[in-house]
């Protein structure tokens, strides 16, 4: 389903990453007892990510066997969607294993390039992806979802047409595929300016 988007990280499994994104795509569309809820999922290079980060509380995805904390389990997405309304993020292996939710993330780049108008999450994603070899999916209150990758945002994704107009932060020329209900954004490689 995100194809445009999956083929701008090429360094992780396209299954876990879909996943991932799906999910934080249920969150920005569902919230959580009927507001907005936003999160912070940062995938990959796990030991450098949990070496810069910090829990905000108990983690209560601790002592969890691997089974139960993989992105494809059913049980864990209702738990994750619970959780995504504490601070701080999660942290997400490779393999697509939960490792860790509440994380404060700690890294401080001087140079991350963030559109403005975007918040402390995304902030820290951006710093995080300047440190790291990690993705970060990032779910707005707004309820967009952004993927930063290499240090710059890759994707967006937007879930109601009436937001096109003020969600958007990719800059550039952009690619914009429609799926569904959903909008994504991706940076556009080719000569035209605007694809739909």
């Amino acid at each position: 389903m995100f194809e445009s988007i999956l083929c701008q990280v090429t360094e992780y499994d396209p299954d876990v990453l879909e996943s991932l994104i799906g999910l934080a795509v249920e969150i920005a569309r569902e919230g959580r007892e009927g507001r907005r809820v936003g999160t912070l999922f940062k995938l990959g290079d796990e030991n450098t990510v949990l070496a810069r980060s910090r829990p905000l509380i108990l983690d209560p995805l601790l002592g969890h066997p691997e089974a139960s904390r993989h992105v494809n389990n059913l049980n864990l997405r209702g738990t994750i969607k619970e959780s995504a309304q504490l601070d701080g993020g999660f942290v997400v292996s490779p393999q697509g294993i939960f490792l860790s939710a509440c994380r404060y993330l700690d890294a401080v780049a001087a140079q991350v390039d963030v559109p403005l108008g975007l918040g402390s999450r995304h902030i820290a994603a951006a710093n995080m992806n300047a440190v790291t070899q990690a993705v970060g999916i990032v779910v707005s209150e707004s309820s967009v979802v952004r993927l930063l990758c290499h240090g710059q945002l890759v994707g967006e994704i937007i879930p109601e047409v009436w937001m096109m107009d003020h969600a958007a932060h990719l800059r550039g020329t952009v690619k914009r595929e429609k799926v569904g209900e959903l909008t994504i954004l991706t940076p556009n490689l080719g000569p035209a300016s605007i694809s739909e």
